[in-house]
């Protein structure tokens, strides 16, 4: 079709010309499809259909809502151009598998924690959650101030672009079947417990073990573990652990504040036009929000019902968090002696660590222990 200035003004008041084709028509960059008679009267725009895999049981409560919200949303700002079918753990591969799958294409999107890939690159776990580390404003911060950019770094060895992917906060120390009142207590401990705190469990003289969501109440029940430790009061009940361990034990030392993830084939993701590029991550900050925020509400609710039910709550003693502390350091600097990548992330790590507990000292700290009303919970 030739297209001069006349057939141009017939054509937009008839309606029988769309922008996109005149923009053709002009030299520029069309998005229409031709019909099978060959006129590109048809409009329309490439749609994309991705899979996410993700280490969560399916739909599971706020972690697993939250990948469907991610697809919910994506295809709501897409217009529908994008729709993304999600699966839980076990559903289309193994949860533990989901890195690999999506590193090799086998879906295009995951979500879980990046701890559960220290067995890929050591230095993966530091993006999740470090013993007597930062907690999860503070890691919010870090990834806005070079955090990031490291981690993307890291992946890209992967063929994957991470995105922070909400955050827990401070987790309970974990369900036990046998009080901890020394070290000497952890000795020969099997506990589900991954990334760093394993490591340091291990070095207590434990057994850890690396048990995806779905399988630990069986492994709890049936003696195949001791103890574990999984989220908060929430998850925690939800999961029914305080039906089959006799000690619930706080603080959790072991993940002060753990990071989620949302990790996307690099590929894939670079072949997408710019503003589904920008959806997808807009969408990942959006539901780093309402993961926090969930977990907060629905941990303080649970924990309440946990406490009409005469749940004994025990305090780690003293000799075990120092004792803990200097296993957690023993750790860390055997992995960084061994390991260029994670020696140069955790150096990022640390030193924001240190200017953000100085600033906390004054602030949070001093709120906490000076202003706030105490809450009136007496741990055993």
């Amino acid at each position: 079709m030739k297209l001069n200035r006349k057939t141009f003004f017939k054509g937009l008041a008839l309606g029988t010309i769309s922008l996109p084709f005149v923009i053709k028509g002009l030299g520029g960059v069309s998005h229409a499809q031709e019909e099978s008679d060959g006129s590109p009267n048809i409009i329309t725009a490439k749609k994309y259909r991705w899979k996410m895999v993700t280490t969560w049981p399916p739909k599971f409560p706020i972690l697993g809502e939250a990948c469907e919200l991610f697809a919910d949303r994506v295809r709501q700002l897409s217009g529908g151009r994008m729709d993304i079918r999600v699966y839980g753990g076990n559903e289309l591969v193994p949860a533990l598998e989901a890195f690999d799958t999506v590193r090799e294409g086998g879906a295009e999107l995951g979500c879980g924690a990046a701890y559960y890939w220290a067995g890929k690159t050591e230095a993966a776990q530091f993006f999740a959650s470090v013993p007597f580390g930062m907690n999860a404003q503070q890691l919010n911060a870090w990834m806005v101030s070079g955090g990031l950019e490291l981690w993307e770094e890291l992946y890209a060895d992967f063929n994957l672009i991470p995105m922070p992917g909400g955050n827990t906060g401070v987790q309970m120390g974990g369900w036990f079947n046998k009080e901890i009142n020394s070290v000497e207590d952890l000795k020969g401990l099997k506990m589900r417990i991954p990334g760093l705190g394993g490591k340091v469990l291990q070095r207590a003289g434990g057994a850890p073990v690396l048990m995806a969501g779905g399988e630990i109440y069986t492994g709890l029940e049936r003696g195949v573990i001791d103890a574990t430790e999984w989220l908060g009061p929430f998850h925690d009940t939800l999961m029914g652990f305080h039906e089959i361990a006799e000690y619930y034990y706080s603080p959790g030392w072991h993940e002060p504040g753990t990071m989620l993830e949302f990790f996307v084939n690099k590929e894939q993701m670079e072949q997408l036009p710019s503003d589904l590029q920008g959806i997808i991550k807009t969408v990942a900050g959006e539901l780093s929000g309402w993961i926090l925020s969930q977990m907060e509400a629905n941990n303080a609710a649970a924990l309440a019902k946990l406490l009409e039910k005469g749940i004994n709550i025990r305090r780690f003693p003293d000799e075990v968090i120092s004792q803990m502390r200097t296993y957690t350091a023993e750790a860390i600097d055997e992995i960084t002696a061994r390991d260029p990548k994670s020696k140069k992330v955790y150096a990022s790590y640390r030193s924001f660590q240190q200017k953000a507990a100085d600033y906390a000292a004054i602030t949070e700290k001093a709120y906490y222990n000076r202003i706030q009303v105490d809450a009136g919970i007496r741990l055993g």
